[in-house]
C-alpha cells in the first residue's frame, strides 16, 4: 500500500481525494458521482452509526424504514421543500425495458411502461414520511411520534467530492410528530446538541453550535439549527442539522389531532440529520501528511501488533507473546489485529498502518522478547517508546484516552486561532484571502446583504452562534447597524 500522498500544503482538494482512496476509504463506482464505501471505510462509519443509534435510543426514538421512492404529487405538497431539492431530483417514468427491435443486445425503454405518475428518488424523506404519519395520528394520545430512519438519499450533484458531496450518500433522517410548538422546538434543539456531543466527544472534532439565516435553511422549515466545523485548509464544512419545520408538513399533508379538549389542530414537526459527510470532516480534520489520523473512538483497529523476525522459531516465540496480548487487550474492549502475514515485511506493515491512521503499533522483535520489552508507537505524534510487557495493556488504555483528547485539543486550538474578528469590509476580504477559517463580522440582517458578500468573496454566513452575544455595530458591507456578530467562511 503505496502512500506517495501529495503534501496538504501543495495542493489539498488533491490530497484529500489520494487519501481516501490510498487509505481504503472509498472509491469512485462506475455509476457517475457515486461512490463505493469500502470496507475499512464502512467499518468507520459503522462505528459513527452505532453510536449514534444509542443516543438516539437513549432519548426515545426507534428506528423504521420508509420507501426510496415518493409519488411526484406528495412531493409538490408542501411547496418550499419541492422548491428546494427539484433541481437535484432523480425521476423514474418507465418500469420496464425491453430489446431494442434493431439490436436484440441492447435494451431500450418500453415506451408501454410508463408509469401513471412519476416517482422522485428521495432526496429527503419528509414528503413519504408525512402523508405516512397522517395514517398514524389522531389524537393527542399518538403523540409525539419519535422516528429516526437509516437510509441513503439521492442528490444528483454535478460537481463531486467522495464523502463531500455524492450524488447517492448514506445518512440518517429523523422525523418527529409534537402537540405543541414548544415540545418540537426542545426536540430540535435536543437533536443539534447531541450531534454537537457526537462530534466533539466522540470524533474529537470541535463544532459550533448556531441557528442558520433564512436563505441557508431547510427548505420547508421554520428554523435551522447546525454545528459547523473548520477544516484544516480554514473552510468550515457543516457537519449536521436540526430543523424545526412548524406545522408546514402537518398542513401540507393534513395531519391533524385532536387535543386534549377536544380541539383540533395541526401536528407540530422536525426533522434532522447527518450523512457519511462526516467521513470527510474526519479526514481533514485531523489527518497529516502521512496518511489517516484516526480518533480511538472511530478506529476499526486500536492497535495493531506487528511481528519482526527471521525464521519460523521466532515467528513462533513473538506470536506467543502477541497472542496473549490480543486476548489481554480484548478483555479490555481494544480492538486489535496482529498482523503476522509473512507476504509482507515489516515496514510495508508498519507504512499501511500509519496510513491508515491505526492508533498505536506494537512491534516485538527477538531482543524485546529478550528484554521483555515491546516498541509502542503512536500514530498522532509519530513518536516511539519502550514498554515492559507487563505494562502494556495499562499503557495502551491511557494512551487511547490520551490520543482521543490530544487530538480535539489540537483541532480545538487551530479552529480557535481561525476564528478572526473583523469591522471593515476589506479586512473581512483580506483575512478570508490570506489566513481564511471562520470571520466574525456584523451584518445588517437582510438576504441583500448576505447574497452580494457571497457573490463578491464566495464566503456564506455558516451560522449566527448561540453563544454570541449582541453588541452595538455596524454591517461590513452596508454600514447599517448591526446587533450581532455572525460567522463568514468559505464552505464545502
Amino acid at each position: 500500500m503505496s502512500k506517495n500522498l501529495t503534501k496538504r500544503s501543495e495542493d489539498y482538494s488533491k490530497w484529500y481525494n489520494e487519501l481516501v482512496v490510498k487509505a481504503d476509504l472509498a472509491e469512485n463506482s462506475a455509476v457517475r458521482g457515486c461512490m463505493v464505501i469500502k470496507p475499512y471505510g464502512y467499518a468507520i462509519w459503522e462505528k459513527m452509526q452505532a453510536e449514534l443509534d444509542r443516543k438516539f435510543k437513549e432519548t426515545g426514538h426507534q428506528n423504521a424504514y420508509f420507501p426510496l421512492f415518493v409519488p411526484k404529487s406528495l412531493f409538490e405538497a408542501e411547496e418550499k421543500n419541492a422548491e428546494g431539492f427539484a433541481k437535484e431530483c432523480a425521476v423514474v417514468t418507465h418500469y420496464r425495458l425491453k430489446t431494442d427491435p434493431d439490436d436484440s443486445s441492447k435494451l431500450i425503454v418500453d415506451p408501454n411502461a410508463k408509469l401513471e405518475e412519476e416517482l422522485i428518488v428521495r432526496p429527503t424523506s419528509e414528503a413519504i414520511i408525512w402523508n405516512t404519519y397522517k395514517g398514524w395520528i389522531q389524537s393527542y394520545r399518538d403523540l409525539p411520534i419519535l422516528v429516526n430512519q437509516w437510509a441513503n438519499v439521492v442528490r444528483w450533484e454535478m460537481r463531486t467530492r467522495l464523502f463531500l458531496r455524492t450524488a447517492e450518500f448514506l445518512w440518517q433522517e429523523g422525523h418527529t410528530a409534537h402537540e405543541t410548538q414548544a415540545e418540537a422546538i426542545a426536540e430540535t434543539e435536543q437533536m443539534n446538541n447531541i450531534y454537537a456531543d457526537f462530534v466533539e466527544n466522540f470524533m474529537a472534532i470541535p463544532v459550533i453550535k448556531g441557528r442558520k439565516t433564512e436563505s441557508e435553511r431547510f427548505a420547508g422549515a421554520e428554523d435551522t439549527y447546525c454545528i459547523e466545523a473548520l477544516m484544516q485548509d480554514g473552510k468550515a464544512l457543516q457537519a449536521g442539522t436540526s430543523h424545526f419545520l412548524g406545522q408546514n408538513f402537518a398542513k401540507a399533508f393534513d395531519v391533524k389531532f385532536t387535543s386534549k379538549e377536544g380541539k383540533q389542530d395541526y401536528v407540530w414537526a422536525t426533522s434532522w440529520g447527518v450523512s457519511t459527510r462526516l467521513m470527510g470532516a474526519l479526514v481533514m480534520t485531523h489527518s497529516d501528511d502521512n496518511g489517516l489520523v484516526l480518533p480511538p473512538n472511530l478506529a476499526p483497529i486500536q492497535v495493531v501488533i506487528v511481528p519482526i523476525y527471521k525464521g519460523e522459531d521466532q515467528l513462533h516465540q513473538i506470536s506467543e507473546v502477541a497472542n496473549e496480548l490480543v486476548a489481554d487487550l480484548r478483555t479490555k474492549g481494544i480492538s486489535v489485529k496482529f498482523d503476522n502475514r509473512d507476504t509482507y515485511r515489516p515496514g510495508a506493515k508498519f507504512a499501511q498502518y500509519e496510513l491508515q491512521g491505526v492508533p498505536l503499533r506494537i512491534a516485538i522483535g527477538p531482543k524485546d522478547l529478550q528484554k521483555g520489552t515491546v516498541e509502542l508507537a503512536r500514530r498522532d505524534t509519530l513518536t516511539k517508546q519502550f514498554v515492559a510487557k507487563n505494562e502494556v495493556i495499562e499503557t495502551v488504555e491511557s494512551l487511547l484516552k490520551e490520543i482521543q483528547k490530544s487530538l480535539h485539543q489540537k483541532a480545538t486550538q487551530y479552529r480557535d486561532e481561525h476564528i478572526t474578528k473583523v469591522d471593515t469590509f476589506e479586512d473581512f476580504k483580506e483575512v478570508l484571502e490570506s489566513k481564511g477559517g471562520f470571520i466574525s463580522a456584523h451584518w445588517d440582517g437582510t438576504e441583500e446583504t448576505e447574497q452580494k458578500i457571497k457573490e463578491l468573496t464566495k464566503a456564506t454566513i455558516r451560522c449566527i452562534p448561540f453563544e454570541e452575544k449582541e453588541e452595538d455595530g455596524s454591517c461590513i458591507y452596508s454600514g447599517k447597524p448591526s446587533k450581532i456578530r455572525v460567522l463568514f467562511a468559505k464552505a464545502y
